[in-house]
């Protein structure tokens, strides 16, 4: 099935990339008061429209958008806490700047860069995914990013890079849910090089023209529009390139519930709830529920990076 370009109109604002860095920078001030005081605690960092971008129309759907509001208010981000409001109450405790991301493991050049060094060569585009959460709820999002493909080629990766593993920052003070062992901090997560580098991998660090929030990953996450939406590490701090298998957050945590690939896949149900079919985030209670697709609806992209095999062991 091709993926037909999204009929979606965002807010948009076109500034140039200096902009963009600045208003990360701006972001990060407006959570530190003077006095030790904090913003209110609902959508803690500004609505910023600051990033230059172009549509892709090839890699975006035409269902409608999930509102605003309802991306940044219903959320799974463990680090501020397990209700879906937690992280937008909680978040302004986070600091994006300054940032930087350890890349490192199997390549040739691994290296830490600072937040402006990691994003100033890449052209932001948008492109409107689904998101399939494994509770059996739904987003459609206008994410803004570059592929992490193009990311990940800069360090050289060598043959023996079979996995990535990708690592949320661990820092109790600025995300208070690290404080209760509900996981195993820090946060980990990974996927095998091939998925790493398909197109449609995803470096978010943004979404409806906006800077990313606090709550869904700032400054920067993952996402990849095919698997359970658990596979989209945010705020990220390292990527290391591995030969074998990372031990992933949710895998080590409850193995029988939650497998390394994660793809979304009906015919597989969660030990606790079925997976066949969804409810879309701020559709309303009249509007029941609908059908999940196999791979979230990009099967045509992506069901040839698992020819041969068994998606009910390999879940």
């Amino acid at each position: 099935m091709k993926i037909l370009g999204s009929a979606i109109t965002p807010e948009r604002a076109w500034h140039n990339r200096r902009e963009f860095l600045a208003a990360l920078a701006a972001a990060a001030a407006g959570s530190a008061l003077p006095g030790g005081a904090r913003a209110a605690p609902v959508m803690p960092v500004q609505l910023i429209e600051r990033l230059r971008y172009s549509r892709n129309e090839r890699y975006s759907t035409t269902e409608p958008a999930t509102a605003y509001a309802d991306v940044t208010s219903y959320n799974n981000f463990y680090e501020f806490g397990t209700d879906k409001s937690d992280p937008a109450e909680r978040a302004d405790r986070l600091r994006p700047r300054p940032w930087s991301v350890v890349v490192d493991g199997e390549c040739a050049a691994p290296g830490r860069l600072a937040l402006e060094d990691l994003l100033r060569p890449h052209a932001l585009e948008e492109r409107v995914y689904r998101l399939r959460c494994v509770e059996a709820w739904s987003m459609v999002v206008p994410w803004i990013g570059f592929p992490l493909g193009d990311l990940l080629r800069r360090f050289q990766p060598t043959s023996r890079a079979q996995y990535v593993e990708f690592t949320t920052l661990h820092d109790p003070e600025q995300m208070p849910g690290q404080r209760v062992p509900v996981l195993d901090w820090p946060y980990v997560e990974g996927l095998r090089i091939d998925e790493a580098m398909h197109p449609l991998t995803l470096v978010a660090v943004g979404l409806y023209g906006r800077v990313l929030p606090n709550q869904n990953g700032a400054p920067l996450r993952l996402v990849v529009p095919w698997k359970y939406g658990f596979k989209s590490c945010k705020s990220i701090v390292r990527i290391r390139f591995s030969e074998r298998q990372p031990v992933t957050s949710w895998k080590r945590s409850a193995p029988r519930e939650y497998g390394f690939y994660a793809n979304v896949n009906p015919a597989v149900d969660h030990p606790r709830w079925s997976q066949k079919r969804e409810r879309r985030i701020g559709a309303g209670s009249l509007s029941g529920r609908q059908a999940t697709l196999p791979f979230n609806g990009y099967g045509d992209e992506v069901a040839a990076l698992y020819r041969g095999m068994d998606l009910a062991r390999f879940f």
